[in-house]
């Protein structure tokens, strides 16, 4: 191939930046790829043969071989390493030049970092990429943000390698900053509830009912065949099956019980707090996964805590159909929370946030992708500043139908002292969102008493304040 004239570079060569580059070149376009690993450079040029790929171990070589105004993605981990990358680069780029970060970045890093380049002349986007290694090279949900024009650069070869649905590719300009980055982890927050609610139906089946590998494999595989299909009920159900080649036990019995976390689900959940929008299901997700690496604390208090045995009391026959409808409405309530946090997000922050189309890139491609985000797209598209999908007339309608089977199951796991808390903190939700009173003016009458923080009356306008006790 040409050693120059490549319509984009990549920098960091990795599972993920390798497998995009090469779907760009299978459609057509020359790339580029650097990495300081020159056998990761080697991987590249022997995986893309005939492609129009080439490589680069040196900085100077690569920005070359791209074609001004030069287009360059990252792919390197969130933090230091994109701002090592970004002093590596700078002083080869040019006014014009568009430099894209395609990893998970806290948003807040972005607009900094987007507001530095922008003095040099350099504009900066902050696109969050959905699906993997698999995603990466067949087709990923991209997430898009910064610079309007900067992102009409290179739109055409995100269409080209965006998974498609109906037609449709799953990408969109989102809007200015770092709006790219915030949906991008909100979406991995959603991803992280979806995950929990699902690991916690497998508790309550396995231990709760003590159905083997081989009936988990079949009752996820018959949900994901129902309104609840997903991407992760579908990698879920392939999990039972898998057999350990070491022990010839099933490979999920012999993974150890302690979850790992790279931050954009506790980022989803901080953000949430800092504009005041719960996020319930999310942030019991996150802080089950701090929970379950205690993993030795939790072997010894399990030797002095006693408690029920964790064994439901119900007939499979009755209790998994109730499993099943309880997790599509927790799952509904997750995105419910998700895209009402980009809601506000987007009034907060100036993104011009279209829920909508969110809902449309997220079809395909993505983790978080599933049948349900064609009731979420259509409640957007009839009423585009609907504030939560709770109180769309048909989610509505189909929650409340199902209301009943997850208080069932959360009764169920607590009387089984099986933890369940992200379908405990969805109903909560649910219950909270749909009560016209709830028990605050206790708390700000303690504030008050305590603090002297004020209060408001539900009978006068105004800010009030009481000597509650004279003797203070």
């Amino acid at each position: 191939m040409t050693r120059q004239g490549c319509e984009l570079g990549m920098v960091g060569l990795g599972v993920m930046g390798r497998n995009l580059l090469l779907n760009i070149a299978d459609h057509g376009y020359p790339v580029a790829g650097y990495d300081k690993d020159p056998d990761r450079v080697r991987a590249l040029l022997e995986e893309a043969g005939p492609r129009p790929a080439g490589g680069a171990t040196s900085v100077a070589e690569f920005a070359a071989m791209l074609r001004p105004p030069r287009a360059v993605m990252m792919l390197v981990p969130a933090g230091p390493a994109v701002d090592a990358v970004i002093r590596d680069l700078l002083p080869l780029l040019s006014p014009g030049d568009i430099l894209i970060d395609g990893g998970n970045s806290f948003f807040r890093d972005t607009d900094l970092r987007a507001q530095t380049l922008a003095a040099h002349g350099i504009a900066f986007l902050g696109v969050g990429v959905s699906g993997g290694e698999h995603g990466a090279r067949r087709g990923p949900s991209v997430m898009p943000g910064g610079p309007r024009q900067a992102y009409e650069r290179v739109r055409p070869l995100f269409e080209a390698i965006a998974a498609r649905v109906d037609g449709d590719p799953c990408v969109t300009y989102l809007g200015p900053g770092s709006a790219g980055h915030y949906v991008k982890m909100v979406h991995n927050g959603i991803e992280y509830g979806v995950m929990q609610l699902i690991a916690e139906t497998y508790d309550l089946m396995r231990r709760g009912l003590g159905l083997s590998d081989d009936e988990l494999h079949a009752a996820y595989d018959a949900w994901n065949r129902s309104e609840a299909a997903s991407y992760l009920l579908e990698i879920t159900a392939d999990i039972f099956l898998r057999v350990d080649e070491r022990t010839g036990r099933r490979l999920v019995d012999v993974i150890l019980d302690a979850a790992k976390q790279k931050g954009t689900g506790m980022w989803t959940s901080q953000s949430a707090m800092e504009l005041a929008q719960p996020v319930p299901t999310i942030s019991a997700a996150v802080e089950m996964r701090s929970l379950s690496a205690l993993d030795s604390e939790r072997a010894a208090a399990s030797r002095i805590l006693r408690g029920p045995a964790p064994r439901i009391e119900a007939a499979r026959e009755a209790f998994l159909p109730r499993l099943r409808s309880a997790l599509y409405a927790a799952m509904l309530m997750t995105y419910a929370q998700g895209m009402a946090l980009l809601g506000s997000a987007s009034r907060a922050y100036g993104y011009g946030l279209d829920l909508e189309a969110i809902a449309r890139i997220w079809r395909g491609g993505c983790i978080i992708r599933a049948a349900l985000l064609e009731r979420v797209r259509a409640a957007y598209r009839a009423r585009p500043a609907l504030p939560n999908l709770l109180v769309d007339p048909d989610l509505a309608e189909e929650i409340m139908a199902r209301a009943a089977d997850l208080r069932a199951v959360v009764c169920r796991a607590a009387e089984a002292a099986i933890p369940v808390p992200a379908f405990s903190a969805t109903l909560a939700y649910l219950d909270g969102y749909r009560s016209a009173w709830l028990p605050a003016n206790l708390i700000q009458a303690q504030r008050d008493y305590f603090g002297a923080h004020t209060y408001e009356r539900v009978d006068t306008r105004g800010v009030f304040h009481t000597e509650w006790s004279r003797e203070q």
